[in-house]
């Protein structure tokens, strides 16, 4: 099992800068995904920002939210 998100913090550019338990720092390229059905609402910069952890993953609202495995594997260290 991946390391889990225990901070998130939205940047420019649909970015996501992120904690993980194991207490590397990474940063997680949100775009690519944005023309994906469940993921458009995102483009709405005052949406994309409320990002906050949920259950070592990051979640937006309700019905939007992402893998913890797939923002571990897919993003890159900054630390």
């Amino acid at each position: 099992m991946n390391p889990r998100i225990i901070n998130v913090e939205p940047l420019e550019h649909y970015k996501l800068k992120l904690k993980f338990t194991d207490n590397t720092i990474r940063e997680f390229d949100m775009s690519p995904y944005l023309n994906y059905p469940v993921y458009e609402d995102l483009k709405e910069p005052n949406l994309f920002n409320k990002a906050t952890v949920f259950l070592g993953s990051v979640k937006w609202n309700d019905e939007i939210d992402m893998s913890p495995d797939t923002l571990f594997v897919e993003s890159k260290i900054i630390n």
